[in-house]
């Protein structure tokens, strides 16, 4: 599903044509195709979004709680009667299988709707504190900056949670998948989102996030995507001393105890980090194995990867889709030759497509076995379906050698709950998960170390939009 506004902006509660005439194509990695033209904004048109939003806050930030809530709720209805259509689209956009793109790429966006009303509705916005008044409110005109890998996700945790706190917004989704956020713009039309609430604007990183992220009328830049250009954005934010909330990248480490099963335990891990072909930030990468067990857990990794169904997103048995650019199908291309140049074993996988594919940015699920912490691929972020196997000799060293990264997004332990959750204490990460739970959208996400600051996902997405303001003298409540 393409939008037809895909070529403007939306900008004031209104579909306008770009003060840029740049236009960029849209490819289908699966086919290397160009399924549409997008429209790539530059500084005046980011001034004009943002103009719309400061124009539009100070009403909006009035608006009682329970209007905005019943804002996200009208919002959440007209999602779920688009669903198909965003299905479709990200699975164009960015080469995600039809069956991922449904379960979990658009009902991520869904559950985050869902989530920030409930959190929204069980929040104590005022409250007396000896004779101060201590208030939640809005924090102003925010920036949005979201990736291509979890479009959905990412759009809705940021718009959301701004929505409910009193916030108008400019959005940038990445110019490599518009399409998503095209079609979310027009839900947005759709369910009454006041004029100059929420304003899209596409464009690369250099042109529109850098004069959002600079704007001098920019209270808050919500960014997700590298470290690189995160420290980019947090440079541009400085001299005006905005909030900058950024979700970055991740090496995270997935430690089997040598009391867990393992078999079970790294075929559970393996599966789940080659998920939307590994292009997840907080994807398992890394995983440690006991020194004894192997071969066992060799054999498990080896048969889990040869077992995924590569190829046509269209196709409902399919589990892994192309990468996301021809950029990204190199760089991965390149890692993985290094990972076979620096001395690591390659247990299954290696470099090239598939067998008998021969288009698309398609790659091997690729299992690397006796890596050591100090080689490349175990040190840098591949975003790709690449795992890394780390034998260690004990617990200890597990645990030393899986905090030592400059990531710290995501842990994962597997194996007896109380071992598990004395390990869990230890790592230095913002979530870490015990024996692949099921996603608590109500729990913090967000990194420790250069992963990034700041939290996202049910009350304390809200909280990340929000000043607290004291209003002291108030006195005490009859």
């Amino acid at each position: 599903m393409i939008s037809k506004h895909i070529t403007q902006f939306y900008i004031g509660g209104a579909w306008v044509a770009p003060i840029s005439k740049t236009l960029v194509g849209v490819e289908n990695p699966a086919t290397e195709e160009i399924v549409a033209q997008v429209a790539l904004g530059n500084a005046q048109d980011v001034d004009a979004a943002v103009a719309a939003a400061r124009a539009a806050f100070d009403s909006y930030s009035t608006t009682p709680v329970a209007e905005r809530i019943a804002l996200v709720k009208r919002l959440l209805e007209v999602y779920n009667t688009r669903y198909e259509d965003i299905a479709q689209a990200v699975s164009m956009e960015m080469g995600a299988p039809i069956t991922w793109a449904r379960e979990a790429q658009v009902w991520a966006g869904q559950v985050h709707l869902e989530a920030t009303i409930k959190a929204a509705e069980d929040m104590v916005w005022e409250k007396t504190q000896g004779s101060s008044r201590i208030i939640y409110e809005g924090i102003g005109v925010c920036a949005l900056i979201t990736p291509w890998n979890w479009p959905l996700n990412q759009i809705v945790c940021k718009v959301a949670p701004a929505l409910i706190a009193g916030c108008t917004m400019v959005l940038k989704p990445s110019e490599i998948a518009p399409l998503s956020g095209a079609l979310f713009a027009e839900i947005c039309h759709a369910a009454g989102v006041p004029a100059g609430v929420f304003n899209l604007v596409n464009g690369t990183g250099p042109d529109v996030g850098a004069r959002m992220a600079s704007h001098p009328d920019v209270d808050m830049v919500s960014f997700t995507g590298s470290t690189r250009a995160g420290i980019a954005v947090a440079q541009a934010a400085a001299p005006t001393v905005k909030r900058v909330a950024q979700e970055l990248g991740g090496k995270s480490p997935n430690i089997i105890l040598p009391s867990a099963d393992i078999a079970q335990a790294v075929a559970d891990g393996t599966a789940a980090m080659m998920t939307n072909t590994g292009q997840s930030c907080d994807a398992a990468t890394r995983m440690f194995i006991p020194r004894a067990a192997r071969d066992v857990a060799v054999a498990a990794a080896k048969a889990t990867a040869e077992g995924i169904v590569v190829g046509d997103p269209r196709q409902e048995a399919t589990m892994m889709g192309p990468l996301v650019s021809k950029m990204q199908f190199t760089k991965v291309q390149g890692l993985i030759e290094k990972g076979i140049a620096e001395g690591a074993t390659l247990v299954t996988g290696g470099i090239g497509r598939p067998e008998g594919v021969n288009r698309g940015w398609f790659v091997r699920p690729t299992v690397f076995a006796d890596v050591t912490n100090d080689m490349t691929i175990a040190r840098e972020e591949i975003f790709g379906p690449v795992l890394v196997l780390i034998p260690y000799d004990s617990v200890d060293e597990a645990v030393r050698v899986g905090n030592d990264t400059e990531y710290g997004l995501a842990a994962y332990i597997s194996g007896p709950i109380d071992e598990a959750r004395a390990v869990a204490r230890r790592m230095r990460a913002g979530t870490v998960n015990l024996n692949y739970p099921a996603w608590d959208i109500h729990a913090p996400f967000g990194g420790y170390k250069q992963s990034g600051n700041g939290r996202e996902y049910g009350a304390y997405g809200i909280h990340d939009f929000c000043e607290v303001k004291a209003i002291v003298g108030w006195g005490e409540d009859a």
